[in-house]
């Protein structure tokens, strides 16, 4: 048989540690907008103010 054989049993357990490890969410990173101060991720366009870039892209009485 050679190489192929597993050399001991691995438990459920110790598997399943080993699999977890590749599945992790990292929590999303966020910075300050600039006009308003919410918070907000970075490139994206500020959903409070409706501003990227410290520039109106969205109208927010018109998106309302």
């Amino acid at each position: 048989m050679g190489a192929i054989c597993p050399k001991g049993k691995i438990s459920k357990a110790r598997r399943d540690k080993r699999r977890a490890q590749s599945w992790k969410i990292s929590t999303p990173t966020l910075v300050a907008c600039g006009k308003c101060g919410e918070l907000m991720r970075p490139h994206y366009v500020c959903k409070s103010c409706g501003t990227y870039n410290k520039r109106a892209v969205i109208n927010m009485e018109m998106a309302k």
